[in-house]
């Protein structure tokens, strides 16, 4: 009998000085999102927590001892497209400016709401699809800008929820992704439909990387969680 796989949920690092205000977003994050999360409270000690545990994002405050947050995430930047949201009471339309100029994926005011900020997060982390167009499994090759792929030379026809899917498994083979996690790929707008319309998907994107002579074993489906791409 197959045993369904794990998928680890996303870690989250907080950046933030108050303790209360850290407290409550783990709190949230934790319990509502059910991520993992990590805290620091000085700018300086930031980027090297981020190094060390490699978060899916970061919620980052703007004012921090030892280092402002634009700085952390200018920083952060210079090394990582891991989304970033800044927090912060200044409202001025010039921070706002600043920040996003410096790379962060999005804005929260305090005072806020923790349910919004959770829910902040997991649209943030929905929308990050950072594939680059490579992929380390032999013979696929993904062209992003192109919008084209082919595997061992030869071209697959791909529609355009067949080329978002096969991209979104072949950005980390061997990974498993659960449905929902392959519909917020394929349907950005966050249309609800059922779990059998990325079964179809699937099921005709086997076809095609079949009639170039790969066979269908390259997408393994994984009982009770979705699919992943074969290493």
């Amino acid at each position: 009998m197959n045993t369904p796989a794990t998928i680890l949920p996303a870690t989250i690092l907080i950046v933030e000085d108050e303790a209360k205000i850290a407290s409550l977003l783990r709190d949230y994050l934790q319990k509502i999102g059910g991520y993992q999360t990590h805290w620091v409270a000085r700018g300086d000690e930031a980027l090297q927590v981020f190094r060390d545990v490699s978060p899916d994002l970061v919620l980052l405050d703007l004012m921090l001892p030892g280092m402002d947050g634009l700085e952390v995430c200018k920083a952060i930047r210079l090394e990582s497209r891991v989304p970033v949201i800044m927090v912060t009471a200044l409202v001025e339309e010039i921070d706002r400016l600043l920040g996003l100029e410096l790379g962060a994926d999005d804005y929260i005011c305090k005072p806020f709401s923790p349910r919004e900020v959770v829910a902040r997060v997991k649209a943030v982390l929905r929308r990050s699809q950072p594939f680059d167009g490579g992929t380390p499994l032999a013979g696929l090759q993904i062209d992003a800008e192109r919008h084209q792929a082919s595997i061992n030379g030869k071209p697959l026809k791909l529609s355009p929820v067949e080329f978002a899917l096969l991209s979104r498994l072949a950005a980390q083979p061997g990974r498993v992704y659960s449905r929902d996690q392959l519909m917020s790929t394929i349907y950005s707008d966050y249309r609800i439909v059922g779990d059998r319309t990325v079964d179809t998907h699937v099921k005709n994107l086997r076809r095609k990387l079949q009639e170039t002579g790969s066979g269908n074993d390259l997408i393994e489906s994984v009982y009770g969680v979705g699919y992943r791409l074969a290493t």
